[in-house]
């Protein structure tokens, strides 16, 4: 039985984790939940899984959801703040952490659960992208077991052999899919009507609202062309991205011979998440299975045309960023997180949040950043900067 810690377990993968914890009762216990302000939903899985401890990351929510958690007799114990959430990462009774909190303030209980050494399954994407090689450097020190969730990395663990060593000499790349989300064949010049609720309608994928929009922009894959190159230790150059939009191929493999592996599924992510919680066993996982004869026909598309170019412009910084002053993903990933919420927000369009990805990577001025203080000032920087250029664009 392995106690398993969900940070973020009101959100999508957190409740997908859960829905596979449902199936396997005798290996997975729940030990402890973290979210950051939805108590209703905290409230309904600590009724449920009664977890040993619930975490907000608000203190006004945690005080909310221990008065609750007494009101319904419940033996869990609630506590509050990020500094709660990070010792929590870390505490010896945890083996398995899922990381699924959005954005950079995955980073801090991220690097903690690294250096104490656990079986991370990091769906928190935005962390590794944040942390860079620090983060990784934290996974040696630690001696964690890091796993990825996000289904393309995941299929691109799967697809490789599991000696590490290898890889630098059997790989001529790492090939990640994109749906092209809900815009693909929308015409480049409309885009500066889009609505968030347009933007945040994916056709194949069930998302929070916020990787919608990033989904929407393929400002998801410049992120994962990111992740792909710490997590795999490849090159920039040795990954490339193709246009899929039926989702069933996850991600490739090519090798030096040509041969590609790929790891195929139904969109669900169910399927990586119990590989990362299982591996390197596999259990059920409650997704579907693929039908091959109902399958309708298996499409690619480049993402360099013209028109995808203009209707995906920030892709390419995933590139310009590796190549560029150590720090800036960081930079990158604050200000489009700003540059999101404030199109949800009606603050600015939805072509503009490439505006402000752009100019905040393009005037930020820092030094490469050397310990996770350094890192959290690094954001903090970005995003104030981000914050005066959505000031400034804004309508």
């Amino acid at each position: 039985m392995k106690n398993l810690l969900i940070l973020g377990s009101t959100g999508s993968i957190g409740v997908s984790t859960l829905e596979v914890v449902d199936l396997h009762p005798d290996r997975f216990a729940v030990f402890a939940l973290t979210a950051a302000t939805h108590v209703e939903r905290m409230l309904a899985q600590c009724a449920k899984y009664q977890p040993q401890f619930a975490v907000m990351d608000s203190l006004e929510h945690s005080r909310e959801l221990a008065a609750r958690v007494k009101s319904l007799g419940l033996r869990t114990q609630v506590l509050g703040g990020a500094a709660a959430i990070r010792d929590m990462a870390c505490d010896s009774r945890v083996d398995i952490v899922m990381a699924a909190i959005v954005g950079a303030a995955g980073l801090e209980p991220c690097m903690a659960a690294a250096l104490a050494g656990k079986r991370l399954l990091l769906a928190n994407k935005e962390a590794l992208v944040v942390g860079g090689q620090l983060f990784m450097d934290a996974v040696a020190q630690g001696g964690a077991t890091l796993l990825p969730i996000d289904s393309e990395h995941s299929a691109i663990f799967q697809s490789l052999p599991q000696d590490r060593q290898r890889w630098p000499n059997l790989v001529d790349k790492l090939i990640l899919t994109a749906s092209g989300g809900p815009f693909r064949r929308r015409d480049p010049s409309t885009l500066g009507t889009v609505t968030p609720q347009e933007a945040c309608a994916h056709p194949n994928w069930t998302m929070g609202r916020k990787i919608s929009v990033d989904s929407a922009t393929m400002m998801n894959k410049a992120l994962e062309v990111i992740e792909a190159h710490y997590l795999f230790g490849m090159p920039p150059e040795k990954i490339d991205v193709v246009i899929h939009p039926q989702s069933v191929v996850h991600s490739m493999v090519q090798y030096v011979d040509h041969s590609v592996v790929a790891q195929l599924g139904t969109p669900d992510m169910k399927g990586p998440i119990a590989y990362g919680l299982a591996w390197p066993e596999r259990v059920r996982s409650g997704a579907a299975a693929i039908d091959f004869s109902a399958l309708s026909a298996l499409t690619f598309e480049s993402y360099q045309t013209a028109d995808h170019r203009a209707r995906y412009p920030g892709l390419a910084l995933a590139w310009q960023s590796l190549t560029a002053a150590p720090g800036t993903p960081a930079v990158l990933n604050a200000s489009n997180e700003v540059g999101v919420a404030a199109f949800l927000d009606g603050r600015i369009r939805f072509d503009q949040i490439h505006h402000v990805n752009l100019e905040t990577v393009e005037r930020a001025v820092f030094a490469g950043p050397s310990s996770v203080v350094d890192l959290v000032a690094l954001d903090q920087e970005a995003r104030a900067l981000a914050g005066a250029v959505v000031k400034r664009i804004a309508p």
